[in-house]
C-alpha cells in the first residue's frame, strides 16, 4: 500500500511540475515570484523631478491591466542618465526597458543594445500603430525595424506678436508662408529706432539642419558621408546670416546684449521668434496678443522633432513583459490623458478627443499647428560624434556672423572638419 501511495505522490508532483514548466515557457518569460508574476525594471529620466507621481499612477494603471507583471521604476536626472545607462549596459546590468530620446536612440540601436520589437508589434492584437502619428512612430525605426516606441514629443514653431504685425499692417503667417514671405514681413516690422526686429532664430547647428532641409539640403547623405558643402546648404546659411548682417531684421549677438530671445519676445521687441512649444507656458502672460504658425519653408516644409521613447534591452529575458509596458506607455489612452492633464510633454497619439483639452487651451489659439508640424518633421543627423560636429559648426557660424569668414569658406571648412571627425 505504501508503495502505491508513494508512486501516486510522485506522479502528481511530476504532473504539477510539467504544468508549471509549460505555463512558464508559454509566455517566454522568466517569472520572479511564487504567484507567477514577472518583474521588470523601467529606467527613466523624464519623470523626475516633476512627474514622479504621474508615472506612479501610470504604473498602477498598467499593473491593474496586467496583474502578471510588476514594474519597478528607477529614476535618474537627465544630466546623469545616459552615463549611468551606458555603464549598466556595459556591465551586463541593463534595465529591462528604458527611456531614450531620439538623439540617442540611433546610437543605441546601431550598437545592438536594443531588442527588435517588430514581430511583437505585428502579433499584438491590442496595439495598432495607426493609434500614433506615423512620422513619430517611425522615428524609432532603424534599418527598417522597430527598436523603440515613441511616448511623447515636442517641436519648434513660428511664434508671432500679433500687435507688432497689426502695427506694421502685415498679414499673420499662414501655412503657405515661404522664406520670402517671412523676410518681407520682418522688414516691415523692424523698427531700428525702437530696437524692434522682425524675426529671430539662432544661427547654430540646431537651427541649421532644419533650415537646410527647408531648402532641400542635407548635411550628410544616406550613408552618413558629409555633404555640407553644397549649394542648397549655402543658400540656407546665407538666409540665416543675411537676416542679421544684410537686411538687419534679426538682432546681432551684440544687439541682444546677452538677453535671451524669449526675453526680447516678451519685451515686445521681436515680431517673430522660432522656438519650441515648451515656451507656451512662459509666454502665456505676455502683455500682447500672440499665436503660432507652421514654419516657413523655401522649396519644402521642415520642422524640428524632439521625442522621447521606450526601448527594450536586447539582453533581457523578459522581452514580452517589457514590450507590453513600452506599448502601454506609447499608445494607452489612459497614459495620454494623464500626460495632457499634467502637461507632461505631448503624447503622439492621433485620438482628437483626448487631445481636445490641450487644443482648447489658449494662448496660443492655433495649437493644432503642433500636430500639423509632425507631417513635415526633420530629424537630427544620425552620425557619431554629433556633439563635436555641432560644436565646430557653431564656432564657424560665429565667424560668418562676425564677418571674419565668408559663408562659402565656412562650409568648405566644415566639410573638411566633418570628414576628419568622422574618421577619428
Amino acid at each position: 500500500m505504501k508503495k502505491w501511495w508513494s508512486l501516486l505522490v510522485l506522479l502528481v508532483v511530476g504532473v504539477l511540475g510539467l504544468v508549471g514548466c509549460t505555463s512558464s515557457e508559454s509566455g517566454g518569460e522568466e517569472n520572479d515570484s511564487e504567484g507567477g508574476q514577472t518583474e521588470i525594471t523601467y529606467y527613466s529620466f523624464s519623470a523626475t523631478p516633476n512627474y514622479e507621481d504621474v508615472l506612479a499612477d501610470i504604473v498602477t494603471a498598467f499593473e491593474e491591466e496586467n496583474p502578471n507583471i510588476k514594474v519597478n521604476t528607477e529614476l535618474t536626472a537627465y544630466q546623469d542618465y545616459f552615463t549611468k545607462l551606458q555603464t549598466r549596459i556595459a556591465g551586463g546590468n541593463a534595465p529591462d526597458v528604458f527611456e531614450l530620446n531620439y538623439e540617442n536612440f540611433v546610437q543605441y540601436a546601431s550598437k545592438g543594445t536594443l531588442a527588435d520589437l517588430s514581430t511583437m508589434i505585428e502579433e499584438d492584437e491590442n496595439f495598432d500603430p495607426k493609434q500614433l502619428n506615423q512620422e513619430a512612430f517611425k522615428a524609432y525605426q532603424f534599418e527598417g525595424k522597430q527598436y523603440g516606441m515613441v511616448e511623447s514629443f515636442s517641436n519648434v514653431l513660428t511664434f508671432y506678436n500679433k500687435d507688432l504685425f497689426d502695427k506694421a499692417g502685415v498679414d499673420y503667417p499662414t501655412e503657405d508662408w515661404t522664406w520670402e514671405d517671412e523676410l518681407a514681413a520682418a522688414e516691415k516690422i523692424t523698427d531700428e529706432e525702437n530696437n524692434v526686429w522682425g524675426t529671430y532664430a539662432p544661427v547654430t547647428m540646431n537651427e541649421y539642419f532644419k533650415i537646410a532641409a527647408q531648402n532641400g539640403g542635407n548635411l550628410f547623405d544616406q550613408d552618413g558621408n558629409p555633404t555640407v558643402d553644397k549649394e542648397e546648404n549655402l543658400e540656407a546659411l546665407n538666409y540665416m546670416v543675411d537676416k542679421v548682417n544684410e537686411s538687419g531684421v534679426s538682432p546681432s549677438p551684440a544687439e541682444m546684449s546677452g538677453q535671451a530671445p524669449a526675453d526680447l519676445f516678451l519685451n515686445g521687441q521681436l515680431g517673430i521668434v522660432h522656438t519650441g512649444i515648451w515656451m507656451f507656458d512662459a509666454f502665456k502672460d505676455a502683455s500682447f496678443e500672440w499665436d503660432v504658425a507652421l514654419e516657413a519653408g523655401n522649396t519644402q516644409k521642415a520642422h524640428h522633432f524632439f521625442a522621447n521613447g521606450l526601448a527594450v534591452s536586447a539582453d533581457t529575458d523578459k522581452k514580452e513583459a517589457a514590450y507590453k509596458f513600452a506599448a502601454f506607455m506609447s499608445a494607452s489612452e489612459e497614459v495620454a490623458k494623464l500626460r495632457v492633464e499634467n502637461s507632461w510633454e505631448l503624447p503622439a497619439i492621433t485620438n482628437e478627443d483626448i487631445l481636445q483639452p490641450y487644443l482648447e487651451q489658449t494662448p496660443p489659439e492655433n495649437r493644432q499647428a503642433v500636430f500639423n508640424a509632425l507631417d513635415t518633421l526633420v530629424l537630427p543627423p544620425a552620425v557619431d560624434n554629433w556633439s563635436k560636429i555641432s560644436d565646430v559648426t557653431n564656432q564657424e557660424f560665429e565667424k560668418a556672423l562676425n564677418g571674419d569668414k565668408t559663408t562659402e569658406d565656412v562650409l568648405k571648412t566644415l566639410q573638411s572638419e566633418y570628414e576628419q571627425i568622422l574618421s577619428e
